[in-house]
């Protein structure tokens, strides 16, 4: 397939990727769950939207809108009570569904209900879905779905480009080469795993020539899995390892004011028993954080200056042009309100048809 001779005819400028006013409905991170005590409040502003979060006495963690409906007071100045949020104002007070169940000059309240959002706790850190009902699970990684994990926070970051971009590195076959001197040819085999979530696994071996391999395939002759499970276009969760020892790194993003990319680094591995499997386990963490440095830090100073438009696409970036389409196809929200994309240039989601579907051969 010559990608180049069909360029100029065939590439159309994605409504969702890389668009700095939209961003697909899905988990989001917050802060880290150790960040918010029990009978705190404390403000976030995520993908533009005003939030306040707090945590009840009965350690549940909820999400409302930022501001009462009152007379606009922002709920971050008031207080928890039990597992509800009164505001400093004028006291009203909110339960954990949104729900007024108090006003102090009133015997019955009005029936009013502040705006919720779905909230979990994974990972170490909070989580809001971006709209009403969760369609998918909290992001997980494939081979952990079902094991406990160790988890360690490694960094927060901010760059000067769309979270996609910073997705699209790790599936950048060239860069691996040029910038981090693989010994490896990589192609990727593209399994979508449901809606919001695909997979990208390399199949080709490590050339032989490379110490570290040299020294593995003493032990070990079988291909070794580099893996990137996707979710919501925003989250990318790395598995590198031959067979008997992966780890796995999560790039957790979203969309910040102006374009630009608000990121945490999670490092994680299964849990393991005992005494020996806690001591083996932060020798596998150390070993990511190492892992995760060393790709992080090549890449940083390209994703802080470049200004992404994929104009000439080859062969090598056929996994990028498959993962923009997989964006394409998803449900946008608008940033700050999160409302859903409806306008006369955006097909029905049923109907949505694939963006570029001739250069990305699915």
């Amino acid at each position: 397939m010559n990608l180049n001779s069909q360029t100029s005819s065939s590439i159309r400028k994605p409504k969702i990727f890389n668009n700095p006013e939209r961003f697909i409905e899905g988990w989001y991170w917050v802060i880290p769950s150790q960040n918010l005590r029990v009978g705190e409040v404390k403000p976030v502003t995520i993908l533009g939207r005003e939030l306040v979060i707090y945590r009840g006495k009965d350690k549940r963690v909820v999400t409302l809108d930022a501001y009462c409906p009152h007379m606009g007071a922002h709920l971050a100045e008031g207080k928890v009570e039990g597992s509800a949020l009164r505001c400093f104002f004028h006291h009203w007070k909110f339960d954990a569904e949104g729900m007024c169940i108090d006003i102090p000059c009133l015997d019955i309240p009005p029936s009013l209900k502040l705006q919720t959002w779905p909230t979990a706790e994974k990972y170490g850190m909070i989580w809001v879905w971006t709209g009403e009902i969760p369609q998918q699970p909290l992001p997980f990684v494939p081979e952990l779905e079902q094991k406990e994990c160790d988890v360690a926070i490694h960094s927060h970051f901010l760059l000067n480009c769309h979270p996609n971009v910073v997705m699209i590195n790790a599936i950048d076959a060239q860069h691996l080469n040029t910038v981090h001197k693989l010994p490896l040819e990589i192609i990727f085999e593209r399994h979508e795993l449901n809606e919001n979530a695909i997979i990208f696994s390399n199949t080709t071996p490590i050339k032989d020539n490379f110490f570290f391999i040299k020294l593995i395939r003493l032990f070990y002759k079988n291909v070794i899995t580099y893996s990137i499970c996707y979710w919501y276009g925003s989250i990318g969760i790395v598995t590198i390892g031959p067979d008997f020892f992966h780890i796995h790194m999560m790039v957790a993003v979203r969309l910040h004011e102006g374009g630009k990319t608000e990121g945490q680094v999670l490092l994680m591995t299964k849990k393991r028993k005992g005494i020996f499997g806690w001591l083996c386990n932060r020798v596998v963490l150390w070993l990511t954080k190492i892992t995760a440095k060393y790709f992080l830090m090549g890449d940083i100073k390209i994703l802080q200056t470049i200004q992404f438009d994929l104009k000439t696409p080859i062969k090598a970036d056929h996994s990028i042009m498959q993962f923009i389409n997989h964006v394409e196809k998803q449900q946008s929200l608008m940033w700050g309100t999160w409302k859903e994309i409806r306008s006369r240039d955006v097909e029905s989601k049923p109907r949505r048809e694939r963006w570029q579907d001739t250069m990305s051969n699915d």
